[in-house]
This record gives structure tokens, sequence and C-alpha cells, in this order.
């Protein structure tokens, strides 16, 4: 018996671009169509989603799958998951295989809840009695009781999900597929579904996830691939992949700094007085990162040219994908710091200590006049840092999405005192 559960070989995919759909009529209009469609396909455009891409997975192991839009996660799931055909090269899956793709995907719109349920179980190749022994399950962690007998077409999204996530989870494929699907759940429903697939994992059962919320990737897998343009580019540790993804979405070619000149993120109305932001490498002199471990300081470099202005103020600060801020830093916040600044040059914000809990978030940045309480420039996602656990509690165990953005260490002990009762 292998213990391999997946493997692809010089998989490729190809979409054609431009291509349209012929309207025949009469004789001359169809001449004409066929002739037109001659030229075409010597013009047409090819796009590879998919460019002579191999791994293999090993059963049993939890892997993300990252890379930006349009780099081929997608593409490759619906190959493993045999909704469409590669134009070349094969993969071979070693076990039941549950999907769970686009919201959509799977279900019949006009059937109910139960009825879908039964319906994927049978599409998975389950007998009726397998999934008579599921479905009390199944039907508790979606939390839809009231609309099972209420075709699907009437669910919301987070509706719609919480059943597909359910039904994939629970009639036990071998391997599940996982692609972007929780970021429609709220916060409640996306820590229920990692721990779910924590539990799926433990068992024994392969999952592949794909996601951009780098957070639930570190927290669910030790390993990863890294996609880039339809290519394979990377396949290893978990935090390594991470660092590759998020040195590819900075658009200098240093990682961990980002040019303000043009920047999409500047508020309507503002001048353009920030130049650049950068999180310095304390190991590469001159260098920028933007990868941190939970409790590291952070030192931040802002370049300026301010004119002929005079100008006293700047802030900082974190905020979680989700835009809620963590946290704000500013020279008005900083009673040491008195002084002015004009012309072109420099700010250094240093931040003690930062104990983020895993995951990606966004860093704005403003300059201005203090007492005047005027914002002159303000970038909102200037850049982005990528914070990993590395064990800041001395144990394996991190915060999971969903459980704060902010990590503090704690004493905990078995009182030998009773407990206080006030009289």
């Amino acid at each position: 018996m292998t213990n391999t559960a997946i493997k692809v070989e010089n998989m490729r995919k190809r979409y054609r671009i431009g291509a349209r759909e012929a309207i025949w009529g009469s004789l001359h209009d169809a001449v004409r169509q066929w002739l037109r469609a001659s030229w075409r396909r010597r013009s047409e455009e090819h796009i590879w989603a998919l460019d002579d891409v191999s791994f293999e997975i090993k059963q049993g192991e939890v892997v993300g799958i990252i890379g930006r839009n349009g780099s081929g996660k997608s593409t490759l799931f619906k190959i493993l998951a045999r909704i469409t055909e590669p134009t070349s090269g094969r993969a071979e899956l070693h076990g039941r295989v549950g999907s769970l793709l686009e919201v959509g995907t799977g279900f019949h719109p006009e059937l109910t809840g139960r009825e879908n349920i039964y319906l994927n179980g049978a599409i998975l190749g389950m007998k009726k009695w397998e999934i008579d022994h599921r479905f009390d399950e199944i039907v508790a962690f979606s939390e839809i009781e009231k609309f099972l007998d209420t075709p699907v077409k009437h669910y919301s999204s987070g509706m719609y999900v919480r059943l597909a996530f359910a039904v994939a989870a629970h009639l036990e494929p071998e391997i599940l597929l996982v692609d972007e699907v929780l970021a429609v759940g709220d916060v409640a429903f996306q820590k229920k579904c990692l721990g779910k697939m924590d539990e799926v994992a433990a068992q024994g059962r392969t999952v592949l996830f794909v996601s951009h919320n780098m957070q639930a990737i570190e927290h669910l897998c030790r390993s990863a691939l890294v996609l880039r343009d339809g290519q394979l580019v990377y396949q290893g540790a978990v935090e390594d992949a991470i660092a590759l993804y998020l040195k590819s979405r900075i658009g200098d070619e240093r990682a961990g700094y980002a040019d303000l000149r043009a920047h999409p993120g500047r508020l309507a109305g503002m001048q353009r007085l920030l130049t650049g932001i950068g999180l310095r490498d304390p190991a590469v002199p001159g260098g920028y990162r933007n990868v941190v471990s939970t409790g590291e300081d952070l030192e931040f470099e802002i370049t300026f040219d301010c004119g002929d202005q005079v100008l006293d103020y700047a802030a900082l600060g974190i905020s979680a994908l989700s835009g809620e801020r963590v946290i704000t830093v500013g020279t008005h916040l900083c009673p040491t710091f008195a002084a002015t600044f004009t012309g072109q040059g420099s700010l250094r914000c240093t931040i003690p200590h930062v104990h983020l809990a895993g995951g990606t978030y966004n860093v704005f940045i403003a300059i201005g006049n203090r007492y005047m309480k005027q914002n002159l420039d303000y970038v909102v996602d200037a850049m982005q840092l990528h914070v990993h656990y590395d064990g800041y509690y001395g144990l394996d165990g991190a915060l999971m999405p969903g459980e704060g953005h902010m990590a503090q260490r704690s004493g905990w002990q078995v009182a030998d005192d009773p407990p206080s009762r006030e009289k």
C-alpha cells in the first residue's frame, strides 16, 4: 500500500482568451463567420492557468495552497475534484475526495438541504445507511435545522456554506479540499471549521486548504505550496511559504518596503508628502523585512518630502485584515518627541515587544500638524506585515483565528487558599 494521497505530474491547463460563440444565420453569414474564425484561430491568445505543476502529498498531511488571485489555485482544485480536465499531465488521488470549493458548487439549488446531503453522499460513493449514520451530526454542525426542508436556492450565503462544509467534513472523505469558502462565514463559524479540520487531520485524513488568511494557514498547516502565474514556485515549511508569498505582494523588489509616492491607499484630498515606508531588518544592514515573530521589536522607517512646510506630527497604526485597529502609535503619544521636520527626510518609529498574534496585518501612516489637528497626508494599507507565532508562549499552543489579535502571557495556578467570601 502506498502512503501517497495525491500525486500530480506535469499538470498543465490552458484557457483560450477572446473566444466568441458563433451565431449562424444565412449561408453568407456562415461563410463569413467561418473565415473570421479561421483568422481568429491564428491570432487568439491563450493563458496557462497551470504550467507544468508537479508535487506529491502524503496521507494525513495538511497542506496550504497559497498564491495571489489568478495564480492557479482554484484551477488546480477543480482538476483534483474532477470538475474540469487538465490540458496535459495527470493527477493520482488515492481515496475518496470531498471538496468544498466556491459557494454553489456541488449542491442542486432546487433540492432541499436534506436532499442535498444525500445527493452529496451519493456522489462520494456512500451508501444510504452511511449517510443516515452521520446525518444528525451534519445537521447539528450546520445549524440550519429550521431550514432543512427548504430548497437551498433560498439560503443565504452563510447558511449555504455552513451546510456545504458540514457535508464535506462529516461524510468521511480520505481527502478533503477546502477552497477559501471560510471567508463567507462569521468569525465563530470560521473557528468552528478550523477546529473540525484539525479533527479531520488528527484522524489521518489528508487536507488541502486554500485561503488568503495567513493566520488560518499557519494555524492549520505544517507545509504549503506556493503558486505564481500557474507555476509551483515552492513546496515546504509553511513559515517559509508564507514569507515567499508576502514578498511577492510587495510592489518594490525589497520585501518589507512600499513606495508611497503613487500609492492607491492615499485618502482623497491628501497631499503627496509621504514617499515610502519600510520595516527595517536588524539582521541585514539597510535591508527590510515583512515577516516578524510575536514579541519582537518593530522599527519602521518613513520617508517624506514636505517641501517648505514644517510639520510636527506623525502616526502609524496596525490593523487586522478585517479593518479592526489593533495598534496606534504616534508622536503625539511619545512624551520625548518635540521636534519638527521639513523638506526631504525620514522618521524612525520603534515599537518594542509587539505582542501581535500570528496573522497578516495592514499598516497605515499619516503626517500633519499636531496642534492644528490636521492630517496633510494619510495612506491606508500602506504595507503588509506577517506575524508568525514561533513558540512565543514556550508551548505549541497559539491563539486561533477569532481569539484576539494580541498574544499576552499569563500565569496560572490552583490556589491553596480557600476563596474569599464577602461578609
